[in-house]
């Protein structure tokens, strides 16, 4: 039978759920449908129908994300998947071109998402913009450098505070790092302060700790304890859901606070940015037993906005020529030139610097990547010689982009 690529109608959005779930091999909770379909808006859905059955589905959501110097709409792609049955058949190509047409209509210019399988998604424009270190350290040999007495207090918190608290906390810290979004009430609400009993994995109920510095909050951390005994001695693990730090003191006194809870031997966390300082802070780095892996993946939609409406660390001007075969608008050659951290952006009839695909200057954007990283692996192309170095002065960020969680 012919496919089908629509929205769900009003009574077709718990299938389209369910259907999404199946593609990840997942069973679709009531209570996890109902809150969905509290967040997720059926404007936003794409499904692939087969007659009345939807053999595939693609989403996304309306974020504001934090780009260097501000922060842009972006669409936070999820639930992507076609059904085992029907692979191979072209499905998800013309799901993504129905998603990516509906955000380029709306006028977000970025699009966001993690890559449950990292090859597909750079068929469509999407590079590695974040990455992150997953962590499962050996507690009894945290130490920090220098010994520096302890400073501050933290205090353990019901869910009802931590509504009041967190969120302040989480949003000073994301208006300042790139890959960060706007978290909403509902957000909070519905996916961030809940604990339902089949999102611990085996581990006890979710703490929220909150560091106080001179009587003010200043960050927090989310986490559970994974209870295992062997012959009377805890082998438990503490596992960090999220832990959000206003200042380099607040970070060192949080994991001093996280590191020292009592009948622990390890601490694991999936979860880290990629320049976290546990790296210089504790004397032996090695024992973090930390492991590099990819986070968020970005797709530039509109390349006028993206480049115009970030900052930039130095004056100068760069021209690119970008390829792009699935929104072939944002192809050609394209100057930018920056003054005072402000930059402008224009398609231009000049002599291209640097060659490079749109999902290069995704993984380039945030800041996450140098091209001259880029230019190393091959996959960017230096036509004037300097044009690398001049790049990287104009897309230089303070310090590495970050999205602390998967939607």
């Amino acid at each position: 039978m012919a496919i089908e690529i629509r929205q769900p109608a009003p009574d077709e959005v718990r299938r389209f759920l369910e259907t999404g779930a199946t593609t990840f091999q997942e069973a679709l909770r009531p209570e996890d449908a109902e809150r969905d379909e509290r967040i997720l808006e059926r404007g936003r859905m794409f499904a692939a129908y087969e007659g009345e059955t939807a053999v595939g589905t693609a989403a996304d959501i309306g974020l504001t994300l934090t780009v260097p110097g501000g922060e842009l709409p972006a669409a936070g792609v999820t639930l992507v998947g076609v059904l085992p049955t029907h692979r191979r058949r072209g499905i998800l190509s013309r799901l993504m071109r129905a998603e990516h047409d509906a955000i380029a209509a709306r006028g977000d210019p970025l699009a966001i998402l993690w890559a449950s399988e990292e090859p597909i998604y750079g068929r469509y424009g999407y590079g590695m913009a974040t990455l992150r270190f997953s962590m499962d350290a050996e507690r009894d040999r945290m130490r920090f450098r220098g010994d520096p007495p302890p400073v501050g207090r933290v205090r353990l918190v019901d869910e009802e505070e931590a509504a009041r608290v967190l969120p302040p906390i989480y949003d000073r810290v994301r208006r300042e790092t790139p890959g960060m979004f706007a978290r909403t009430e509902a957000w909070w609400r519905e996916y961030r302060l809940p604990d339902p009993e089949h999102h611990r994995h085996g581990a006890g109920p979710r703490y929220f700790a909150v560091l106080e510095l001179d009587g003010a909050d200043e960050g927090y951390a989310r986490y559970r304890v994974k209870d295992d005994w062997d012959e009377g001695i805890s082998i438990s693990k503490l596992r960090v859901i999220e832990a959000i730090t206003t200042s380099p003191l607040a970070e060192r006194e949080l994991w001093r606070y996280l590191f020292g809870v009592d009948l622990i031997q390890r601490i694991e966390t999936w979860q880290l940015r990629a320049d976290h300082p546990l790296i210089q802070l504790v004397t032996e780095p090695r024992r973090l037993r930390l492991r590099l892996g990819d986070g968020l993946w970005l797709r530039i939609v509109d390349v006028e906005r993206a480049l115009s409406e970030r900052s930039y660390g130095a004056d100068g001007a760069v021209s690119l020529e970008l390829a792009d075969s699935f929104l072939p608008a944002n192809a050609g050659v394209w100057r930018l030139a920056a003054c005072g951290g402000e930059g402008r952006v224009s398609h231009a009839e000049v002599e291209p610097e640097l060659r490079l695909d749109i999902s290069d200057l995704g993984s380039a954007y945030l800041g996450g990547f140098t091209f001259a990283e880029l230019a190393r692996a091959g996959r960017v192309e230096e036509l004037t010689g300097g044009a690398v170095d001049r790049a990287d002065d104009l897309f230089r960020t303070r310090a590495a982009p970050w999205c602390p969680e998967i939607f």
